[in-house]
């Protein structure tokens, strides 16, 4: 992605291109989007049986109140398509960790419960799985880095999330 040629037709589109620097931060952060949920979902697998996926399911339908979330919803917050989210879904609950029921207050939807023993399973994979993540990120970067990482992440999560205008 660096500037290919120097011709004068290349020096219109100069501004297209990443400098050599920018190129090595990009693939930088190439590298940590695509191995990172990897690393994660292999460790998650390993200790617990459970895909990175599930587990931020179960995670997410832990933090609200009976938890319960509405399909919809659940599939954004883990940033799935519904059709996946449903598969998943549809695995949990032949695990016996979720269930499915329609919505009460409008049966047009359907709400993901997590169920006692998903939590429980939840709150046995989770000492392993922090202390993976501690080890790969917390502790790998200060309070102030980290924080600046988080920042940057959520930036540019907004900008993937703004339409193109």
């Amino acid at each position: 992605m660096t500037i290919p040629d120097k011709s004068p037709q290349a020096d219109t589109h100069a501004d297209l291109w990443l400098t050599p620097a920018e190129q090595a931060s990009w693939l930088s952060v190439v590298r940590l989007v695509t191995r990172l949920p990897w690393a994660i979902d292999a460790q998650l697998r390993r200790d617990a049986e459970l895909s990175m996926i599930e587990y931020m399911a179960m995670a997410m339908l832990a933090e609200v109140p009976e938890w319960t979330l509405r399909m919809s919803e659940l599939a954004e917050r883990t940033s799935s398509s519904l059709s996946r989210l449903s598969h998943l879904v549809k695995r949990l609950e032949s695990r016996g960790y979720v269930r499915r029921e329609p919505d009460p207050g409008d049966g047009r939807f359907t709400n993901a419960i997590l169920l006692p023993c998903g939590m429980r399973k939840l709150e046995s994979a989770a000492p392993s799985h922090v202390a993976y993540v501690r080890h790969l990120m917390v502790d790998n970067l200060s309070g102030e880095r980290l924080r600046r990482l988080g920042q940057d992440a959520e930036r540019i999560l907004r900008r993937i999330d703004s339409p193109v205008r």
